[in-house]
């Protein structure tokens, strides 16, 4: 199962069928909202509205665990994620997707971890997103021949503000190539939770550092955001038919990203804690 996380419109693709809400439940509470099932073709397909429907829930307050672990739940093994996000690249204009394969994470007000005191992990994060999944999405771009690059790296901030012109500056200096709110802790937890993980930045502005762009608004980021929003779609049915079919995927790396990452003595650990993450890491402690 091919799980979306992304817009509230992104489910409405033509040839969707066997379609449904459910209600998730987790250990770490409910996800940003129902989970809308469909089957496209051979592959089955879960959607997840970041935000929720309606876009209700800011980036620092979503429950990023409970939004993974809803999917884990619900069978997903390989996770799309799309977001909009800001370049600090001249040659990424608004309308350019990116398909990220680094982050620098500035978060500092969200849970990045299923894992804590009484059960502790440490996942490699060398390489964040999974490169089967990623090259799936570059060839999904370059056969719709929209503008794209692959490979870039994505400054995760915490907002809600956009950034200040200084730190838009010192982001350009670090040779970050986009800025958004939303992919942290979302890739790390992803990576506990064994998922195989790609983000397509969508590009709706340059952000504030652009000395001829007018100041980033809502406004301007909605208007791209609604004319990228067919492309996504198409892009979301390329992307899910080669993974149906891809006969690698059961061996990705991604899937046993713990085998090695378990650090709490078997003896020591907290039963309580080992319960609650069952449907996370379920594969090493049974």
């Amino acid at each position: 199962m091919i799980g979306i996380i992304g817009g509230s419109g992104l489910y409405d693709l033509p040839g969707l069928t066997d379609t449904r809400w459910v209600d998730c439940d987790t250990p770490w509470g409910p996800p940003s909202d129902q989970v809308f099932l469909g089957r496209l073709g051979d592959a089955e397909l879960a959607f997840l509205p970041r935000h929720g429907r309606g876009h209700r829930v800011p980036p620092s307050e979503l429950n990023y665990r409970a939004n993974i672990a809803a999917l884990k739940s619900l069978g997903v093994s390989d996770v799309l994620s799309l977001s909009a996000v800001g370049s600090l690249r001249e040659d990424l204009p608004p309308g350019c997707f990116v398909v990220v394969d680094q982050f620098i994470d500035r978060t500092f007000a969200r849970e990045k971890s299923f894992f804590g005191t009484g059960l502790v992990a440490h996942v490699a994060m060398a390489s964040p997103v999974c490169a089967r999944l990623g090259e799936h999405i570059g060839r999904a771009l370059e056969a719709q021949q929209l503008p794209h690059r692959r490979g870039g790296t994505y400054l995760v901030m915490e907002g809600p503000q956009f950034s200040t012109l200084a730190e838009s500056r010192l982001y350009r200096a670090w040779n970050c190539d986009v800025i958004g709110m939303t992919n942290m802790p979302e890739a790390k937890l992803a990576r506990e939770a064994e998922l195989c993980y790609a983000s397509v930045a969508m590009v709706t502005d340059f952000d504030c550092w652009h000395p001829t762009h007018d100041d980033v608004t809502v406004d301007a980021v909605i208007r791209v955001l609604l004319g990228n929003a067919a492309h996504a779609q198409q892009l979301v049915a390329r992307v899910s038919d080669a993974l149906a079919h891809d006969a690698h995927a059961p061996g990705c790396a991604c899937r046993r990203a713990l085998d090695h990452a378990l650090i709490t003595a078997p003896a020591v650990r907290d039963p309580a804690m080992v319960q609650r993450l069952q449907g996370i890491a379920g594969r090493v402690l049974r």
